[in-house]
């Protein structure tokens, strides 16, 4: 399947029910320990019989800075993390998300954070970058600026997947609702949300926002997430979800590291978008 593919799920070979499985982690500093506990949880996430599993942002690196963030960027197709993800799908049959791995970016100062799929085969077959940054004063106390340091994306990325087609995002991404509504016109039946969500934010938003694009998109939502305080003091929020396309949730992990899994059914989707043909009833539409 050639990267970014649009063709029909069903077209390769996709069943109607697959099930699928997000990982929550607390990664930190160091890219091989993070790699190790990756490889445990991948294994865990094929034993409960997925066949699609996402990974959160951040998956293999949590930098105490951002000159670690650089020495570890990767250049597009080659470097230790991807290498790992690829021989890790392949070894166990599953397609794979990369939540986020730090890739080069044009500017020789900063990083794109690329959120990369592999099919069962450990090919490479989509790669998104995050296109929204995350610069924010939350209090006098805490501020971000991913910006500074990292390469907003430009392209819009959907691909075919066994559970059917995925349209990616990434954190931030979640409170932009016109990504999301570009990727349904794309086909999106599904859509990731990879995050590393503070706990300031994460308390009032995270589960609201992911129902929401859930709701109004009436797609199946993977959040992967990060949780617990890092090496550089952040503290993330947890609470990696997998909701349906009524917006229920089907699957929360609030704490702790570990697996969840889920079934997706392509025809709850299409039965959402009757029942509901808010897609449709649109009078408001872009371009």
């Amino acid at each position: 399947m050639r990267e970014g593919a649009t063709n029909s799920c069903l077209a390769c070979g996709a069943r109607d029910v697959t099930q699928i499985a997000v990982i929550q982690l607390s990664s930190g500093p160091d890219v091989e320990a993070n790699l190790r506990q990756v490889a445990t949880l991948l294994e865990q996430s094929a034993d409960k019989g997925a066949q699609l599993t996402a990974l959160p942002e951040n998956c293999c690196l949590m930098p105490l800075n951002h000159d670690a963030r650089l020495a570890a960027a990767e250049i597009d197709g080659s470097g230790p993390i991807q290498d790992f993800m690829s021989a890790q799908a392949a070894r166990l049959g599953l397609w794979i998300l990369a939540g986020t791995v730090p890739m080069r970016g044009i500017s020789c100062d900063k990083v794109r954070s690329a959120s990369l799929l592999f099919d069962a085969n450990g090919d490479r077959v989509a790669r998104y970058d995050k296109i929204h940054m995350f610069d924010v004063e939350l209090s006098e106390h805490e501020g971000y600026r991913e910006s500074d340091n990292i390469e907003p994306g430009e392209d819009i990325v959907v691909a075919d997947t066994p559970a059917g087609r995925l349209g990616l995002s990434v954190c931030y991404d979640v409170r932009f609702p016109e990504l999301y509504r570009e990727l349904i016109a794309r086909g999106a039946a599904i859509v990731s949300v990879p995050s590393a969500f503070t706990v300031t934010t994460g308390k009032p938003h995270w589960e609201l926002l992911l129902r929401a694009r859930a709701v109004e998109n009436l797609v199946y939502v993977i959040a992967p997430a990060q949780v617990g305080t890092h090496a550089d003091g952040r503290q993330t929020y947890g609470h990696s979800m997998i909701i349906g396309p009524w917006g229920e949730v089907m699957a929360c992990l609030p704490s702790g590291v570990g697996v969840i899994a889920a079934e997706v059914d392509l025809g709850a989707v299409a039965e959402a978008r009757h029942r509901l043909p808010s897609i449709d009833n649109r009078r408001l539409k872009s371009g």
